[in-house]
C-alpha cells in the first residue's frame, strides 16, 4: 500500500475513534446520572401524615405527629342535622380508644349547606363547650373543588369517595393510608371493629419491635 494513502487513512481514522470514545463516554455518564437520580432523588410518595395543615389559630401543624396511630379524619359542621349525634359519638370513640394509639382529627368545612359559618376558633370553642371534645379541631378548610386542602384531597383521591355532606369519616392507618370510609348516617358501632383491628396491629408491632 502507498505510504501516503496509509498516512491519510490513519489521519481520518483517529478523529473517528476519538468521536466514538467521546460519544460513548457521554452515553455512559448520562446513564450513571439517571441511575443516581432514580436512587437518590426519586420523588417521595405522599401519605396522609406527610402533609401540613393549620390548627384553629392558623398555626402550621405537621400531621407527621400522628404517624403510628389509627386516625379517624372527619369533616365537621356546627349547624347540621348530624352535629349532635356525630360529635357525641366521635368523642366517645376518642375517649374509648385514644390517645396513645388512636385519635380523631376534625376539619370544619362550610361547603355543605353553609352549616359551618363561624370562624375556626369559634368552631373549636363550640365543639369543646357543647360536647367536651378532647380531639384536635383544625382550621376551617375547603374539601371540594380547586381550593381543596391537599391533605383532605389525598383522602378523597385514595378512597375514590368524595364527601357529599358533613361528617364523612376516613380511617387512616398508622402508615398514612386510607383503610375505610363511612357516611354521616352510619352508626358508631360500624366503626369500632375497624379501629380495634388497627389498634391491635399497632400493639402487636410494638411488642415485636421490643
Amino acid at each position: 500500500m502507498d505510504p501516503l494513502t496509509t498516512s491519510c487513512a490513519l489521519k481520518y481514522s483517529v478523529p473517528k475513534a476519538r468521536i466514538f470514545v467521546v460519544f460513548l463516554s457521554m452515553v455512559l455518564c448520562t446513564t450513571i446520572l439517571c441511575l443516581l437520580q432514580l436512587r437518590f432523588f426519586k420523588p417521595k410518595i405522599k401519605d396522609f401524615y406527610s402533609f401540613e395543615v393549620k390548627d384553629s389559630r392558623g398555626r402550621i401543624i405537621s400531621l407527621e405527629k400522628y404517624r403510628g396511630k389509627a386516625t379517624l379524619v372527619v369533616n365537621v359542621a356546627s349547624y347540621c342535622q348530624y352535629t349532635d349525634k356525630n360529635y357525641i359519638a366521635l368523642q366517645e370513640l376518642h375517649r374509648e380508644f385514644g390517645p396513645s394509639h388512636f385519635t380523631v382529627l376534625a376539619f370544619p368545612c362550610n361547603q355543605f349547606g353553609e352549616s359551618e359559618p363561624s370562624s375556626s376558633q369559634e368552631i373549636e370553642s363550640f365543639a369543646k363547650g357543647n360536647y367536651g371534645v378532647t380531639f384536635p379541631v383544625f382550621h376551617k378548610i375547603k374539601i371540594l373543588g380547586s381550593e381543596a386542602d391537599p391533605a383532605f384531597k389525598f383522602l378523597i383521591d385514595s378512597s375514590k369517595k368524595e364527601p357529599r355532606w358533613n361528617f364523612w369519616k376516613y380511617l387512616v392507618s398508622p402508615e398514612g393510608k386510607v383503610v375505610k370510609f363511612w357516611r354521616p348516617e352510619e352508626p358508631i358501632e360500624s366503626i369500632k371493629p375497624e379501629v380495634t383491628s388497627l389498634i391491635r396491629q399497632i400493639i402487636m408491632k410494638k411488642r415485636e419491635d421490643l
